[in-house]
């Protein structure tokens, strides 16, 4: 077992890798009543494209990660979020572009739970007949986000900024897609990426991380797996440019939303390098657009945004973009005040005291969310997964400066990278395309 100590954050993480290649880290919280486990595998959405170790590549239906995530809940003798509640804990999972997580909570039998995550994520039982009956019930999960507004405005971002990288491609893919989903194509998928080698557990909460390691060590040793292999992932080019300034989507909303965002060129990027720019770009947009901002205060004064607007900033291995919105009820002024308040920080740059302002409210804002069992688990695993540390975050942020930050500005705000989706109703379309808008 190897103990890492972060003197500053006083927090001792301590981390095994078992032989069968599973990473198992556990970060003790004396005095938390809570404990908090996460069990994830290097397997979201944007992997459909792969070749499973010494074998041919395939690809695979849109929405299979997230599909899979689903079935895993179902065993051969019930469903496993009873047995979870019959421990008194919460259970969860989900699936993002490169992640699939399943999870648990409770202040109570955290060893039975810990067994019992263990034991259901490694025990697929898939059916010709279960898996029939997923695909009606996931066809109803697409159709209702189908009608939700912000979740059409954000995909429809990641198809006005992407042209071929499946980051664009909704998570759970079409009511098409997964019709071509089988068992054998889900037991395929599982065998490649649910692999311990591929995989991460971390537990955080008031647990000896000796017991908690040999108790693992104990589950692992009593199942067999293939010896570990390296599984190919295969992206498409992806232009740097934007594929569309600008995407329209009609549906009944009271009030307009706009989202607008850049993407970076894809770059491969990991370690401290691809975290170092995530925390840049989180600064640029605290300084530029966060609410102390001069020009998110002139946005708010002119009523063209609310408390809807917010930012994300989202930087991955093979995809890095950003971006921003919310409600406004002049999506063509509020795009073009930005596009101006934007240009104008570019020209006069971030000053010194801005940026060191916005650094201090980060680190205040990082060390509070340490406080938060939920967020250390979810964030380490994350970053685990791109070859860096959640915990070097402070040292990388007090490594930053502000001519790191200007740097990022250069680079990221390119308006040839831009998009913006705007999704208003049908008639304020119309009105619209009428006065040349849309």
């Amino acid at each position: 077992m190897k103990t890492i100590v972060y003197a500053q954050l006083k927090e001792t993480l301590h981390h095994d890798r078992l032989p069968n290649g599973l990473d198992v880290y556990v970060l003790p919280k004396p005095g938390f009543h809570k404990t908090y486990a996460t069990f994830a595998t290097r397997y979201g959405s944007v992997d459909n494209h792969f070749a499973p170790p010494g074998k041919e590549p395939i690809r695979v239906p849109d929405g299979i990660a997230h599909f899979l995530e689903h079935k895993m809940f179902e065993e051969e003798d019930g469903d496993i979020f009873l047995r979870f509640s019959s421990l008194g804990a919460s259970a969860n999972a989900y699936t993002t572009f490169e992640r699939t997580t399943y999870l648990f909570s409770c202040t109570e039998n955290v060893e039975e739970n810990l067994t019992t995550l263990l034991d259901f994520v490694q025990r697929p039982y898939f059916t010709d007949q279960n898996v029939e009956k997923e695909k009606g019930i996931i066809a109803q999960e697409i159709r209702m986000y189908d009608d939700d507004p912000e979740w059409r405005a954000y995909f429809g971002l990641l198809q006005g900024l992407y042209h071929r990288h499946p980051v664009r491609t909704e998570i759970a893919g079409t009511v098409e897609s997964i019709q071509t989903i089988t068992k054998e194509l889900l037991y395929t998928c599982y065998e490649t990426f649910y692999h311990p080698s591929n995989m991460a557990l971390f537990v955080v909460g008031p647990v000896d991380p000796g017991r908690i390691l040999s108790l693992v060590a104990e589950n692992q040793a009593k199942k067999t797996f293939d010896p570990p292999g390296a599984i190919r992932r295969f992206y498409p080019e992806e232009p740097d440019g934007a594929r569309q300034a600008r995407v329209e989507i009609a549906l009944p909303v009271g009030v307009p939303k706009c989202l607008f965002g850049f993407k970076d060129p894809s770059g491969g990027e990991t370690g401290d390098a691809l975290l170092k720019r995530e925390l840049a770009t989180k600064l640029l947009y605290d300084i530029v657009l966060g609410p102390g901002s001069d020009l998110y205060q002139k946005l708010y004064d002119d009523g063209l945004i609310d408390d809807t607007f917010g930012v994300e900033v989202s930087v991955e291995t093979t995809y890095s973009f950003s971006l921003a919105g919310g409600d406004t009820p002049d999506p063509d002024r509020l795009l073009d005040e930005v596009q101006k308040g934007l240009e104008a920080v570019a020209r006069s740059g971030i000053s010194v005291s801005d940026f060191e302002r916005a650094r201090r409210k980060r680190l205040g804002e990082f060390l509070a969310q340490l406080n938060a069992p939920e967020f250390i688990a979810n964030q380490f695993t994350k970053y685990r997964f791109q070859d860096t540390d959640l915990f070097r975050t402070v040292a990388l942020l007090e490594a930053l400066t502000a001519d790191d930050v200007n740097a990022r500005l250069a680079e990221h705000w390119d308006f040839a990278r831009f998009s913006a989706c705007i999704v208003r109703s049908p008639q304020g379309k119309e009105e619209a395309a009428k006065e040349g808008r849309a």
